[in-house]
């Protein structure tokens, strides 16, 4: 008698638990629902330069082009929001700390041919700013656990080929008129995504 006494508890309390549970999904749910971001369609410009690769439920989008003899891809990962670099004390003078700045990281990949060699770049794109943080060539033999020379930190470079490789990049889509886009873009998909990842939640603790 005493084991089955304290198994009704558990599930009692188990049960009230998943309760609570469903309330606070449904708060949050109805709060996602009122989010403009997660309603809106974004519509692309006509002079975008990419096709645009978007399944549900996947953190990332993935970019296609044909430039010329070359083949563009380009991963676009959900936003990232930092503190925005300011000179001068952490603290604005009325006590409130400094604004956000939000970024997008991309993986720029640039074939020639079917080699399946690429040139890789990794860029963090700011709004009206893009940084490259580095490139590399990739072989399509190459494996992961394989320790390729990938050259010296992009900021390292001559400023002149730094300078070159921004160009490189730009006449290939690769500009702020195209991040400033993605940045809306990707907000938009991570508000969308995370009410259905809500939704996936509710669906299964009610289950």
């Amino acid at each position: 008698m005493k084991i089955t006494t304290v198994a009704c508890k558990s599930f009692a309390t188990k049960t009230s638990a998943d309760d609570n549970l469903t309330q606070v999904l449904d708060s949050e749910i109805n709060c996602a629902l009122e989010d403009d971001n997660a309603q809106r369609q974004i519509e692309i410009p006509d002079d975008f330069p990419f096709e645009i690769e978007d399944n549900p439920g996947e953190r990332t989008i993935q970019l296609n082009r044909q430039y010329q003899d070359e083949t563009i891809k380009v991963q676009v990962d959900i936003p990232n929001v930092g503190p925005e670099e300011n000179e001068g004390d952490d603290d604005d003078h009325d006590g409130e700390k400094h604004g956000y700045e939000a970024s997008i990281p991309l993986v720029v990949s640039v074939f020639k041919g079917k080699s399946g060699v690429s040139l890789e770049f990794g860029v963090t794109a700011f709004p009206d700013e893009i940084s490259i943080d580095s490139l590399s060539v990739k072989q399509p033999e190459e494996s992961e656990e394989q320790l390729a020379y990938e050259g010296p930190e992009f900021n390292d470079l001559d400023e002149n080929l730094q300078k070159a490789f921004h160009k490189y990049l730009e006449i290939r889509g690769i500009k702020p008129s195209t991040t400033n886009f993605l940045q809306e873009y990707m907000f938009s998909k991570d508000n969308k995504e995370y009410l259905e990842w809500l939704k996936n939640l509710k669906n299964f603790v009610e289950k």
